[in-house]
């Protein structure tokens, strides 16, 4: 861990308003030399004229209490500056008649006095929130028992519980955690045992309909019931001189990281992996860091770099405005909340900003459980110009958690490039528990394509063609089905990312919904879950029932890609259509690659009720993964958007596909014979409103009719491209 005494020349980030010398800082970091003396009462060697030259030095010692008028001016002093420098301390005791010593040990025993108050408050506080949370737990479970059947008025019985009370169910667990979270911080101040509270038994939901069996997948282990985003409050006061400290040194690190090459960073045989980082080397640059790593975690170290078409000033806002970094990282980050910011830097830029934060990062499949991080993110320029965003994690201030993932230093350095361009190199260092991770992902996610520095530099690269598309101004009117109007273009794209969002957020293991797995007759199961669209312009009111199943295909994804992005072939999968004949109405290129675009379609059915129906879709590729994203949309509100109408008032329910590589390409990494080999991981999502009313209770003939629909639709598409592979 960090010495305590080795950050205090940092204390600017904290109050960017101070003005701080050098001879100041130097005063602070003396301080802290003395923080372990006595308090109010100082002890005082006697004078030269007192001392008996027969005794020993420190022999006899007597105590000097301050007076009530030294202790009041201190006291009015120590509300307007609780750290004073040696200038200030000389000043105030020639005033008020006492040693600068003497008033160097009584700040530093106020700011101890105070620190202890806060403690406490601290501590009043989580109990109130761990009583209000046992008074929910018990409603929770009274309403739970007393569940009744709507037929009969009995004991409701298995196999005829609503989604909505199996979902109060496992808020329940969630609630229960969080309550013996909270007891174990309270225990920490107080000295009080944990609360602990007796297990409810739970039932297992039985849809009765067909060949399903109860539901399984429902661990809080394998979905991180411990939901940080929801849980997690900022740092104290007393914390934050350790952040500062934690802050610069992970700035350091990630400058040697970046810089640094053999024997840090070793060359790897596969070219999917880019370099892998000596673990041994790490440890004895940098012995020190975050601690050891934990038992059961295991290290995924990687670093990539690319040159992107963006400006370094505008990356450096995407990434320390929270809501901008969400919007570009979409499929990596399913939620991140900043929950305090300690600095918004200088001069006007990010430079010195520091901020604490939670996030969750996501593979576009329910297989892969999330990662959650609380750490904070530090921004800085440094001398040559270069700008470097860290994170690192703040686990060691959760003492009673058990984290999952923890982020060492990892972020990125930004170097200008002349005509708008930048240079980018990315690191991705963290220690993670993946043993809750599906077979079938463990060699994506061992070889670092599904959370690693080559993903995160691959979507910002896709995500900078993507904004300099929606830029650009010379496009071509001649080309039939190109939108050459800078409106409608930018209103057409704009409602093309509100869908691929929209999409992002629910396809994943994201704790902030549940799935609920049905095993069927055939290999792959389903996971459905249920949501209620209120009061959003941008979704269809009612019951909105979701559906998502992963598989492996043995067929390279860009094969994959190309079936499902044309719409030639749309009619030998989508079950909707009908069999029509589909049509591509208007064209968006967005990037270099001919797959990256939106494109509005119309489907020519026989059925007269679907005449007015479009469909909406964006397919988007790079070398980590691939989507094809679509929605309905209706003719006359997409009329108004492609005359650069508002696109936020178009109700959207997206479904699509993801397709990942199934591993790097050596088949020795592979874990099971087949995967690992160049083939595909499809994961394929469904959003269906069953019912137009909010407060409707979903139908097992709903789910039963949905899982019916994704089970035929993968095998559609496993029969064209296996035959065209054939």
């Amino acid at each position: 861990m960090f010495q305590p005494n080795m950050f205090d020349n940092h204390h600017h980030l904290l109050d960017m308003g101070h003005n701080k010398t050098p001879e100041n800082e130097m005063d602070l970091i003396r301080d802290d030399d003395y923080e372990s003396k006595s308090g109010t009462d100082i002890m005082e060697a006697p004078s030269g004229d007192e001392q008996d030259p027969n005794q020993r030095p420190n022999k006899k010692k007597r105590y000097h209490r301050h007076t009530q008028h030294q202790i009041q001016e201190m006291e009015s002093f120590f509300n307007e500056c609780p750290h004073p420098d040696d200038k200030q301390r000389k000043e105030l005791g020639r005033r008020l008649a006492l040693e600068p010593l003497q008033v160097k040990f009584w700040f530093q025993n106020k700011r101890t006095q105070m620190k202890a108050q806060h403690e406490r408050h601290e501590n009043t506080q989580l109990r109130n929130e761990n009583d209000k949370l046992r008074a929910e737990n018990i409603r929770y479970k009274e309403a739970l028992s007393n569940a009744a059947c709507p037929n009969c008025g009995g004991p409701a019985a298995i196999g005829e519980m609503s989604f909505d009370e199996q979902h109060l169910r496992i808020e329940n667990v969630r609630l229960r955690e969080e309550i013996d979270r909270i007891s174990g911080i309270a225990a920490k101040y107080v000295g009080k045992p944990m609360l602990t509270y007796p297990n409810v038994p739970t039932r297992s939901l039985d849809l009765g309909v067909g060949n399903y069996g109860p539901q399984t997948g429902l661990s809080s282990e394998v979905f991180g019931a411990a939901d940080l985003l929801r849980s997690v409050t900022g740092p104290t006061d007393a914390d934050k001189p350790m952040i500062i400290e934690l802050a610069v040194a992970a700035m350091e690190e990630l400058i040697r990281m970046a810089q640094s090459g053999e024997p840090l960073w070793i060359p790897s045989s596969d070219i999917n992996c880019g370099e892998l980082l000596c673990e041994e080397e790490y440890s004895r640059i940098f012995p020190r860091g975050i601690g050891p790593k934990p038992l059961g975690l295991k290290s995924e170290a990687s670093r990539e770099t690319a040159v992107v078409i963006m400006n370094h000033v505008n990356l450096v806002e995407i990434l320390m405005d929270v809501n901008q970094w969400t919007n570009v990282f979409a499929s990596i980050v399913s939620r991140a909340v900043t929950l305090e910011v300690l600095s918004t830097g200088v001069a006007g830029n990010y430079n010195g900003a520091l901020q604490v934060m939670t996030a969750e990062f996501q593979v576009p499949s329910p297989l892969v459980p999330t990662r959650e991080n609380y750490y904070i993110r530090y921004c800085k320029q440094h001398s040559d110009g270069t700008w470097a965003v860290v994170d690192v994690s703040l686990d060691n201030l959760r003492p009673s958690s058990i984290s999952r993932c923890r982020r060492r230093p990892s972020g990125c350095l930004i170097q200008e490039l002349p005509n708008g361009y930048s240079k980018v190199t990315w690191i991705e260092h963290v220690e993670i528990d993946d043993r809750a991770v599906h077979s079938i992902y463990k060699p994506l996610v061992n070889s670092g394509l599904a959370f690693g520095a080559k993903r995160w530099v691959a979507t910002l690269d896709r995500q900078c063609e993507r904004l300099a598309s929606l830029m650009a101004n010379n496009i071509s009117a001649g080309d039939v089905g190109v939108i050459s109007s800078p409106e409608g273009r930018k209103s057409m794209l704009k409602l093309a990312e509100r869908m691929v969002m929209s999409f992002c957020t629910g396809v994943g293991a994201s704790t902030a919904h549940t799935w609920t797995t049905l095993s069927g007759s055939g290999a792959d199961d389903v996971r459905v879950m249920t949501r209620k669209s209120m009061d959003d312009p941008g979704r269809p009111p009612g019951i909105v029932l979701s559906a998502a199943t992963s598989f492996w295909l043995p067929v390279p994804p860009k094969r994959v890609f190309d079936f499902l992005r044309d719409e030639n072939s749309r009619s030998e999968w989508d079950i909707l259509s009908n069999g029509g004949l589909v049509q591509e109405m208007a064209h968006i290129a967005n990037g270099r690659d001919p797959g990256n675009s939106v494109s509005l379609l119309r489907v020519n059915s026989a059925n007269s009720s679907q005449s007015n129906m479009l469909i909406l879709q964006e397919s988007s590729t790079d070398s980590t993964g691939s989507y094809v994203i679509y929605a309905p949309v209706d003719i006359v509100a997409m009329n108004v958007v492609l005359s650069g109408g508002d696109p936020d008032y178009v109700a959207l329910l997206p479904s699509g596909f993801a397709i990942l590589p199934d591993g790097p390409t050596d088949p020795t990494v592979g874990i099971n014979p087949e995967v690992g080999s160049g083939g595909s991981l499809l994961t394929v999502a469904f959003q269906i409103l069953v019912d137009s009313v909010p407060t409707a209770k979903l139908s097992l003939g709903s789910v039963a009719t949905v899982n019916s629909l994704i089970k035929c639709t993968v095998e559609r598409i496993k029969g064209a491209v296996l035959c065209d592979v054939a």
